[in-house]
């Protein structure tokens, strides 16, 4: 594998508040392409950057609520300047049923 191609697992979120969510790998991803690019192989919408490898993860079972900032993936930028890296898992969701979930935090089971 290239020095600027890496490992990426995306959690497809179906349901915030069921928890409902599949992760899928990605091999072989180019860090240097675009946000876009790469929400455009996926599909198009919205993605967050849920943990790297070795650092720490969330209590959160689809994904953390806080640094939205910081941790949403925005369109013009490289996945290397968006803080993607090898092995990186991001969640991919509709960024309405987030907005939703967020303002009102509550699961359901």
């Amino acid at each position: 594998m290239a020095a600027a191609e890496a490992v990426v697992t995306v959690r497809l979120v179906r349901s915030f508040e069921h928890r409902n969510f599949k992760p899928v790998v990605f091999r072989g991803v180019s860090l240097d392409q675009t946000v876009q690019d790469f929400i455009q192989l996926v599909r198009d919408d919205t993605m967050k950057i849920i943990h790297q490898a070795y650092g720490a993860k969330t209590n959160e079972l689809v994904m953390s609520l806080e640094d939205d900032d910081k941790l949403i993936l925005q369109y013009g930028q490289t996945l290397r300047a968006a803080g993607v890296a090898n092995e990186t898992e991001v969640a991919f969701f509709r960024g309405e049923d987030y907005g939703l979930y967020k303002a009102n935090p509550k699961t359901t089971w």
